[in-house]
């Protein structure tokens, strides 16, 4: 008969395995923060901005989308993006990928891409925060910057401030897009959660564009800025 410690030695551990780790399970998440109607003077556009995840603690997959369609006639903006993310700390991941950007209208239809570098994350303040620079095919450099916050007024009533705002280096005039900051979007929403993961909002959201860009939006006969009311639904899973 083998001592205690003899069968201790003779016992096999099991083989490591990453399933073994408690912390080691793969995530998908969801959220579509913006799917809305805008009320402004002209076409009322429908807008949409949603993005998700699958992966592990440290290590995922992001895609996110984002774009701008006119309720009258065919036209539409549209931006997509799949990207890597690394976790760098407990509040922020550093991502990098491509991005892909389409427009049409009856009577043009364009496309271009871009190497994607960024972060995102969550600042002091619990200020929930997106920055990428952006590189094209074409070498033109850019880069956007967002942030929001979320105030509870009860438990289920929320208001959100938005700012988002883009930068570009270059003039690139086939996208109407001027050097120096190209706009500046401001918005408030405020949500009723239903359930978390369901919530219906309506709100205010003002659009400006700048510079040479503005100057591009004027030779075209478009609003250089827009106000309106918003009307949507916030969802995740």
């Amino acid at each position: 008969m083998a001592t205690g410690s003899q069968a201790f030695a003779q016992e096999k551990a099991p083989e490591f395995s990453n399933d073994l780790m408690m912390d080691n399970e793969t995530y998908t998440f969801f959220i579509a923060d913006r799917l809305e109607y805008s009320f402004i003077s002209g076409p009322n556009p429908l807008v949409w901005d949603a993005q998700g995840y699958i992966g592990k603690d440290f290590n995922k997959v992001w895609f996110k989308a984002e774009g701008e369609a006119l309720t009258v006639g065919k036209e539409a903006e549209m931006e997509f993006q799949g990207l890597y993310s690394r976790a760098i700390d407990p509040y922020f991941d550093l991502q990098a990928g491509i991005r892909y950007d389409l427009a049409y209208s009856r009577n043009f239809n364009q496309s271009r891409a871009f190497g994607v570098i960024g972060l995102q994350g969550l600042a002091p303040y619990f200020f929930e925060v997106d920055g990428a620079l952006f590189v094209s095919e074409d070498g033109d450099i850019s880069a956007n910057f967002e942030a929001e916050y979320d105030l509870l007024f009860t438990q289920r009533l929320i208001g959100q401030p938005r700012i988002e705002t883009a930068f570009a280096f270059q003039e690139v005039e086939q996208w109407s897009v001027g050097s120096g900051f190209n706009n500046v979007q401001l918005g408030f929403r405020l949500r009723y959660e239903i359930k978390r993961e369901f919530a219906p909002y309506v709100g205010i959201s003002w659009n400006r564009k700048l510079g040479e860009t503005a100057d591009f939006t004027r030779l075209e006969g478009g609003e250089v800025g827009t106000l309106g009311l918003v009307g949507g639904i916030r969802m995740w899973f």
